[in-house]
C-alpha cells in the first residue's frame, strides 16, 4: 500500500471524514501534519498544491487534492487502485 501524506488540522470535520474514508480502506498509518501548529508546513502546503484549506491529502506522490476530491475519486473507482500503487 502506498504511504498516505495529510495536511490537516486539529478542528477540520473535513479532515476527520477523510482520514475515516482512508480507513474504511484499509490504510493503517496516515502521516499527518498539523498546519495550525506548525504555520512553515501551511507555507510549504501552499507552495505545494496552490491550495490554502486542509485536508491536502497525497498518496504516494499523487496529490488526491482534498475531502471533496478523496469522495470523488473513490467514487469513480480510482481510490484502491492509487491506493495499491496504480496510477489514478
Amino acid at each position: 500500500m502506498q504511504p498516505v501524506k495529510m495536511y490537516t488540522t486539529a478542528v477540520c470535520p473535513y479532515c476527520i471524514r477523510a482520514k475515516q474514508i482512508l480507513k474504511s480502506k484499509g490504510v493503517e498509518q496516515i502521516l499527518e501534519i498539523r498546519v495550525d501548529m506548525e504555520p512553515e508546513e501551511r507555507a510549504k502546503m501552499m507552495q505545494i498544491t496552490g491550495r490554502r484549506t486542509v485536508p491536502q491529502i497525497f498518496i504516494g506522490d499523487t496529490h488526491v487534492g482534498g475531502c471533496d476530491d478523496l469522495v470523488a475519486l473513490d467514487g469513480r473507482g480510482g481510490l484502491l487502485p492509487l491506493l495499491n500503487g496504480s496510477p489514478a
